[in-house]
């Protein structure tokens, strides 16, 4: 082949990479870890849905630092080792310099000794596990209440609620794990007897073994712990049983218009920790915003039963984004230690970041507001407690 034909073969593509690059170079990325597959794909999808929001509407006021954010989504299929897989093809492949992710508790520690190893911070969603904010993980930046945060919200409730004694149901990762833990304690500081503590595996779909010493039991309240396809199936095999004690769900991830839909009457008066009350905007700290993103949620044709899952996504990506407006640039370092003096409106609260764990290597960690709903006759209800 002759020189010239060479080099008219070489410079189309290299005018064509130089574009790629050039347009590369005018968006900021942010990278999004979330289960898209699995156990908790449908929580991964409605954050990932809610984050879409985010984006658009950033985008739609002219992105920030001049340029338009981008979105790098990855599946990380509900599993830790994939969650770390992913972490690490976002931040060395797509060279994202914030992420967002990853969802499940195990998922979000899978993916802390990258962030380490490169670098990089992670605003924190949805995770509850105690163990993401006291492991000495400096970027790690949690605006979903642990369960220990959860767990000492709902202790004024426990008068009202009359709990004398108490079960426990959950999944057996370090979500459910640590939730029987922290709640566990809180019931036990309040006076309240914690009797059976029963696990389940996130692929369990027959928990009646389970549920059956449950219902054996002298408790007069099961606190369950899980993720909501798994939940319809508690409730289901519990009224199956016939089991007649109180049931209150931890996690803020149940979805109740999801569970009235696929459970029916076996979701009748369940009760349920929230961090999102979409069903009475007006309840919510910045009603506005919240009326705002539920019709825009409405207006993409997605089901309002996500919306409890799905403004995490929202509030995730508007946190990251209000990192990199202080930051003045998009870089990992200047991210980091920018994310530690944002304040943003969120849908739950505002977000503001607290240290936590070791001195010299401490987490971050925001305190959202923590709401209990009940289902009656099929609706969601917000008793004053």
């Amino acid at each position: 082949m002759s020189i010239d034909r060479t080099i008219k073969l070489i410079l189309p593509l290299a005018f064509a990479a130089g574009l790629v690059t050039q347009a590369s170079a005018q968006t900021i990325k942010i990278g999004v870890n979330q289960p898209l597959t699995g156990p908790f794909a449908a929580s991964g999808t409605y954050v990932v849905n809610g984050a879409k929001i985010a984006a658009d509407e950033i985008n739609a006021k002219g992105g920030v630092l001049g340029k338009k954010i981008e979105l790098v989504i990855e599946d990380n299929k509900s599993n830790p080792t994939e969650a770390a897989a992913v972490a690490e093809k976002l931040i060395t492949g797509d060279k994202v310099p914030v992420m967002m992710g990853a969802w499940g508790s195990s998922l979000t520690l899978a993916v802390m000794p990258k962030l380490m190893e490169y670098k990089v911070p992670m605003v924190v969603e949805t995770s509850s596990s105690g163990k993401i904010t006291t492991s000495g993980n400096p970027y790690i930046f949690r605006i979903s209440p642990p369960s220990a945060i959860e767990a000492e919200a709902f202790k004024p409730m426990l008068p009202k609620l009359g709990i004398k004694k108490a079960d426990f149901l959950v999944i057996n990762n370090d979500w459910g794990r640590g939730a029987s833990a922290d709640f566990g304690k809180v019931l036990k500081d309040s006076g309240v007897s914690v009797g059976l503590v029963e696990i389940m595996d996130q692929s369990a779909q027959d928990m009646t073994a389970q549920l059956s010493k449950i219902k054996a039991s002298d408790a007069d309240t099961l606190i369950v712990t899980t993720a909501v396809e798994q939940l319809t199936l508690v409730l289901k095999q519990a009224h199956a049983l016939g089991l007649k004690k109180q049931i209150i769900t931890t996690g803020a991830s149940q979805n109740p218009d999801q569970l009235i839909e696929q459970a029916g009457v076996a979701a009748n008066n369940s009760m349920h920790l929230t961090t999102f009350l979409p069903w009475l905007p007006e309840d919510t700290p910045n009603p506005d915003a919240t009326k705002y993103f539920i019709s825009e949620w409405k207006k993409r044709g997605f089901n309002f039963a996500g919306t409890t899952e799905s403004f995490r996504g929202y509030d995730g990506i508007r946190t990251i984004v209000a990192g990199i407006e202080k930051a003045g640039k998009a870089e990992p370092a200047a991210i980091t230690e920018a994310l530690w003096h944002v304040e943003v409106k969120g849908l739950n609260g505002t977000v503001k970041f607290a240290k936590v764990g070791p001195a010299g290597k401490e987490s971050a960690q925001s305190t959202p507001n923590v709401y209990l709903v009940k289902i009656v006759d099929g609706k969601v209800t917000h008793p004053k407690l």
